[in-house]
């Protein structure tokens, strides 16, 4: 199957939440909050198969020295298919003159894959947040 990479923002809200929830990410409850926010955000690349959104990274920068990679998905089944990879890679080129591209791994197992792609752990940080639901 022939996978396309797209910057182009032509998803679709129900796109979005069925492959947000496809991963059990809560921002799929909020279809139309996670739309505004895609297309508000600087930096979207997504994967399609088929015509079916199958992957997704976005990324918020400050216009010179930092970006951060907010949201990294892909659909379970297309999982281990180097999509991902793809994706980090569409972004760390287009941030490459950057002093900085800063993501937070979710769980311990995404230390591995991140550091694999050539992130590394920032000694000293602490991921914080507020979560308003």
């Amino acid at each position: 199957m022939k996978i396309i990479y797209s910057s182009e923002r032509e998803f679709t809200r129900e796109q979005l939440q069925e492959l947000f929830l496809s991963v059990g990410w809560l921002s799929g409850n909020y279809p139309e909050r996670l739309y505004k926010a895609l297309n508000n955000c600087e930096t979207v690349f997504t994967a399609w198969a088929d015509g079916r959104l199958i992957g997704l990274i976005n990324a918020i920068d400050d216009g010179e020295l930092t970006a951060y990679i907010h949201y990294l998905l892909v659909e379970p089944e297309f999982q281990k298919c180097g999509i991902a990879k793809i994706l980090v890679d569409l972004v760390k080129e287009k941030y490459n003159d950057y002093l900085y591209l800063i993501l937070i791994a979710e769980n311990q197992q995404l230390v591995g894959f991140y550091n694999h792609l050539g992130f590394e752990y920032a000694q000293g940080t602490f991921a914080m947040s507020i979560q308003h639901r």
